[in-house]
């Protein structure tokens, strides 16, 4: 069992992030802000696919004044990514939303950081501290030559120090980086001096294949110390992509139970069905089932070693042979198969389950 650090708690909307809840998935929108309807329907294929909180980018007044609908009407949380123009900070508070992304270093002299205090005081909205190497201030550059963790970390508690200076301390930080080692050792480091929560991820992490990689590594590293409170998996294209690789790195660390594990078989010279593509077909089908609140277990099996073993240990599973299969419904054999009919049949399992399991919601 993990034992995560306690961290306190700060509200972002309806969900609540740190002081030992459970671990929040994000994302970010790739839509023009401006378009609201573009980016509301973003927003809800994300909520479907199980993330909890989104964020915007806000690159002008118009897209501020955006906010105020995307807001009043999303299903999730809304936060804003805000970069240098404090105006737009406190527009977008004045729009409705639920949480700032903001480094208050950035915003230029002292007054315009009292001007966004004032202005998240009164509805206590949360601001993000976000602190990433490819970002990091010149002077922190050329103190450490070239961006170090020991760098991010002073420049996140300098951040941290101008809203704490201001009486504000609603607080999450975030210190990012493309490396892993060096994302892993700046949040290890951020980890012993504060107790804000800290948002996971590594920054431009890559397409698909890569960054999957780089953020199992990352993010499941910290978390499997117990260290982080919400998590997004960035990769290249589209966002609701990153939701299920998230999901699927907090239920391989028994962190959170909302996504189907599936488990297949290597192969080896013993199968005699087309395994591989059978286990892809499965887990692409297995991608568009809507989170669970309970864990689930799907097998793939590809001969009579192992095969029928794992799958009687599962909720659902099938396990080949030469040109026919079983499929195993809690450990019971259910039907045998001829290889053609295996996919369609797990499948309306499942989605039997999942229809059930939803009515009973």
């Amino acid at each position: 069992m993990i034992l995560r650090k306690m961290t306190k708690p700060v509200q972002v909307g309806s969900v609540t992030i740190g002081g030992g809840t459970p671990i929040v998935v994000q994302s970010m929108t790739n839509t023009d802000t401006r378009d609201i309807s573009s980016t509301l329907a973003q927003i809800h294929t994300l909520a479907e696919a199980g993330c909890e909180i989104v964020r915007l980018a806000v690159l002008d007044a118009d897209a501020a004044k955006a906010l105020k609908v995307i807001a009043a009407t999303s299903p999730l949380p809304v936060i804003a990514d805000i970069h240098f123009d404090y105006r737009l900070a406190i527009q977008a508070v004045e729009q409705g939303i639920h949480g700032l992304r903001l480094n208050p270093g950035n915003i230029g002299a002292r007054w315009k950081v009292q001007e966004v205090v004032n202005a998240v005081r009164e509805q206590q909205i949360p601001i993000r501290i976000g602190v990433n190497a490819g970002s990091l201030e010149k002077e922190l550059l050329e103190k450490y030559g070239g961006p170090t963790a020991a760098g991010m970390v002073e420049s996140a508690l300098g951040h941290i120090r101008l809203l704490e200076d201001e009486g504000y301390n609603i607080l999450k930080v975030s210190l990012k980086a493309s490396s892993v080692p060096l994302m892993l050792e700046a949040y290890r480091k951020i980890n012993e001096v504060i107790d804000y929560p800290l948002h996971l991820g590594v920054t431009e992490a890559g397409t698909v294949r890569s960054g999957v990689v780089k953020s199992a590594i990352g993010i499941g590293t910290l978390l499997a110390e117990g260290i982080g409170d919400t998590i997004r998996v960035s990769l290249t294209g589209d966002p609701v992509r990153e939701i299920p690789v998230a999901l699927e790195i907090l239920r391989v660390l028994n962190l959170r139970q909302r996504s189907v594990e599936l488990i297949s078989c290597p192969t080896c010279g013993r199968t005699q069905v087309d395994l591989a593509a059978l286990a892809e077909k499965v887990e692409e089908q297995l991608l568009l089932l809507p989170p669970l609140d309970r864990p689930l277990k799907v097998a793939v099996m590809g001969c009579a070693v192992n095969g029928p073993g794992e799958a009687r240990e599962a909720d659902f599973g099938i396990a080949g042979g030469k040109g026919v299969g079983l499929l195993f419904r809690k450990g019971e054999i259910i039907a045998r198969l001829p290889e053609h009919e295996l996919l369609a049949a797990l499948l309306h399992e499942i989605e039997d389950y999942v229809r059930g399991h939803q009515k009973l919601q």
